[in-house]
Formats: C-alpha cells, structure tokens, sequence
C-alpha cells in the first residue's frame, strides 16, 4: 500500500454480506482513487460461545472454513502485504458465493474437496500459502484484529465493520452498511456520501431496518 488508507474493512471471507458490501466498497474505490486495508474479523470467534444446535448445520463448517481461509490470508500479507490478502478475498467471495458453494453447503453439501488449494490459485498465489490454513498459531493475529473491530464498532455486531480515515483525527468506524446487491456507478458513491456522513455524526449508533430482498452479487 503506497499511502494511508482511506478505508479499512474487517471481513470474514464466508459472510456473503460482507462480500456484497465490499464489492461496493470496490466500485468506489475504483471510481474515487481511495485506498482500501483488508483486515480480519473472525465469525468463529464472534460465536465462539453460541449454541450451534439452535442455527443450521453448516455454520460450524462454514465458520471453521473462515477461520481457515483467513489463516490463509494473514500470510498472504506477510508475503504480499494488501494486495495478496485482496486478491485471496476476490477469489475467495467469487468461489464461495457467487460460484454458489456456501449455499451449497447450507443445502446441504460437503465442502468441495481442495477448495482453499482452488481458491489460492485462483487468486494467482503461492500453493504453499494452503499450508496456514490449518496453522493454529496465527490464530492470536484473528483474536488482535477481531477485537480491534469490536472496541471501535462495539461488541454486538458482526461483519463488515467499516474505518474512515484509519489512523487520524477523523477516524470513525461503523458496522455495515449491509445489503442486499451491490450499487454501481452514480449509486454506489451516493450511498459511500451517505454512509460516511452518517459515520461522521457525533452520537449516531443504530439505523436498522430487517425486511431484506434476495441476495444479489451481480
């Protein structure tokens, strides 16, 4: 990364609403020269004390595969810094999401043999880096930038967590926005103002509605 970020986002590769809301944050980078940190919030260490006999099946399996896929990606920043940990998310959120493979898996379906070797060499990574995804020692480096997110966007929340200006006077952190299908063009930087403004306001905290429409990543 050659400057400041303008933005850092704490993803789990597994969220597909994370996904959906970084792809936003791409169409705005792209369109406003901002500069984008990719950093890590871990959804099994969000639940690490929920009672997964009350969700379906396939959380646990999806929650380890995050685990796993963002082992992977903290040493793809250690040998590529930013830019391999974004190239890793691309190919990790295409396969898992628009490719169909987590709703597979809530469907019911094994996780597809070789999938993280899959997704490292589509992201035109190092094949070794397959080796981290069951290094349980960068495990503490999850916990550090997991609760990084949370002291800045409170505790009850999940992903993405979202950091204006990281690092300044006007640094200030959100959860959210989420949505349901990516704005393009003239949409895309109209809700950026919006999400920022609302960031931005001393004393905001909550604006929720729960009523989604179906997931779109087109």
């Amino acid at each position: 990364m050659s400057r400041r970020p303008d933005l850092e986002f704490f993803f789990d590769p597994v969220c597909p609403f994370a996904w959906i809301t970084s792809r936003w944050v791409c169409e705005v980078a792209d369109q406003r020269s901002l500069e984008v940190e990719w950093r890590f919030i871990s959804l099994a260490i969000l639940n690490a004390d929920t009672d997964y006999s009350k969700f379906p099946p396939a959380y646990p399996d999806l929650h380890r595969l995050g685990t796993s896929l963002l082992r992977v990606a903290a040493a793809a920043r250690e040998s590529g810094g930013n830019d391999a940990v974004a190239a890793l998310y691309t190919a990790a959120g295409t396969r898992l999401h628009n490719e169909g493979v987590s709703f597979a898996v809530f469907g019911g379906e094994p996780l597809p043999d070789g999938l993280i070797a899959g997704i490292i060499a589509a992201a035109g990574l190092d094949p070794s880096l397959a080796a981290a995804a069951d290094d349980t020692s960068r495990d503490a480096l999850l916990a550090e930038e997991t609760e990084l997110a949370l002291s800045r966007a409170g505790r009850d929340v999940g992903t993405p967590i979202l950091t204006f200006a990281p690092g300044t006077e006007q640094e200030c952190s959100l959860f959210g926005p989420v949505i349901s299908s990516i704005p393009r063009g003239a949409r895309a930087l109209e809700l950026w103002d919006a999400v920022e403004t609302l960031a931005r306001t001393p004393g905001f905290s909550e604006f929720k509605r729960s009523l989604r429409d179906e997931l779109s990543f087109d």
